[in-house]
């Protein structure tokens, strides 16, 4: 909650400072946005290497027989959002967003005192192919010594994530909406951000009815009983902000719903880690939301976008365990295959942060009915599964 207020400072001090301030002040920020996203986009390719690819490797060594089953339906349900948010996003979006207005052409850009690139080391697409590779032949072969130096590297990225940029994002968004206030579209921006934050809260609420539906038919329970068994997790995770977190919740809430406690123990936490539907959501909103609004972008059709929600899923899975860490993660997927230049990116995070609690509610809700399908099965797992740490909306 605390960077949510954070983050509302900094817009709000960017909107004053673009409306009122002299033009040295604004040249300052300039210099930080310009410095701070050469930084983001230096960190993108390692937070796509290291953190797929740790991910991917721990999921291939875990145990059990249920295993493929619950990587399967996180998975579907996961990508399923994303299909129903670009569906309905695409109808309801431009809608609510209007035309919008048009930057001031009389406002001039404010130049940063100077500028430093900072090329990153490897290219997206190679750092999405490597961390493929390498995250499916660490499982398939059992090396633990190069599984130990990529989840050292994680860590230090993760630590990068948490301690540096989280920190500093206030001041980066300060700097784009400084730039819209200048440009003329603040306003408008706010206004759709607003409608388009009240359209994800209620596209969660239809993809849970739909999960507890599902769930009621696969145990001819009654779906509204068990989404009302699971509200405790729900706000608990609105509280915390933590899929990690609202575990124990989750746990003694599932089991009150008749879930078996070994399949409660071992599909709880593995949910936790790889099933991001809100999450998801959430994301494919904001990316069309934020092209629709940008005169740099174009929205694309519907089967366009069908190759972004596919790896999405996937990269949702190893989603770092900070603050935002599931816009962080898609931050290289929105740069490399939709487009998004560097003031669409610090929109899509400001978009994204200011509903992250409710994507976390959305998640691990969501749980409940997935582990309701995974009890219909015959066996029982024999381990429960500790969460990997890939926990996109983990606050620390």
């Amino acid at each position: 909650m605390n960077l949510i207020l954070r983050l509302i400072a900094g817009i709000a001090a960017g909107i004053l400072l673009g409306l009122f301030s002299p033009d040295w002040p604004l040249r300052l920020l300039a210099t930080f946005r310009s410095l701070f996203g050469e930084f983001i986009g230096f960190a993108i390719p390692l937070i796509i290497l290291f953190f797929i690819m740790s991910g991917i490797a721990s999921l291939g060594r875990k145990g059990g027989r249920f295993l493929g089953v619950t990587i399967g339906l996180a998975y579907s349900s996961t990508i399923l959002a994303g299909f129903l948010a670009v569906l309905v996003g695409l109808l309801v979006i431009p809608w609510l967003a209007g035309a919008g207005d048009t930057p001031n052409e009389g406002a001039e850009a404010v130049a940063p005192f100077f500028r430093l690139e900072v090329p990153p080391l490897l290219s997206l697409p190679t750092a999405l192919v490597a961390a493929f590779i390498f995250g499916i032949g660490i499982a398939a072969t059992g090396a633990s010594a190069l599984k130990g130096l990529v989840d050292d590297s994680r860590g230090v990225v993760e630590w990068l994530i948490g301690r540096v940029i989280i920190p500093l994002l206030p001041f980066y968004i300060a700097g784009i909406f400084a730039e819209l206030a200048l440009e003329g579209t603040v306003f408008a921006t706010l206004r759709v951000f607003g409608q388009v934050l009240l359209f994800i809260l209620l596209l969660h609420w239809v993809w849970l009815a739909v999960l507890f539906v599902l769930a009621g038919v696969f145990t001819t329970r009654s779906p509204l009983k068990g989404l009302a068994t699971m509200l405790p997790a729900y706000f608990t995770a609105l509280g915390t902000m933590s899929s990690a977190a609202t575990i124990p919740v989750s746990l003694r809430q599932t089991k009150l719903n008749g879930v078996r406690p070994a399949v409660a123990d071992f599909a709880v936490p593995l949910f936790a880690t790889i099933h991001l539907a809100g999450s998801t959501m959430t994301l494919v909103s904001c990316a069309i939301a934020v092209m629709w609004i940008s005169p740099d972008l174009s929205l694309p059709s519907a089967p366009a976008l069908i190759p972004f929600v596919l790896t999405l899923g996937v990269t949702m899975v190893a989603a770092p365990g900070a603050p935002g860490g599931a816009v962080m993660a898609a931050l290289a997927l929105l740069q490399g295959m939709l487009g998004f230049p560097e003031a669409a990116l610090g929109l899509m995070i400001a978009l994204y942060m200011a509903q992250d609690s409710f994507g976390t509610a959305c998640n691990v809700t969501g749980d409940g009915a997935l582990s309701l399908m995974v009890n219909q099965l015959p066996d029982q797992p024999v381990t429960a599964v500790e969460p990997t740490g890939a926990v996109e909306d983990q606050r620390v």
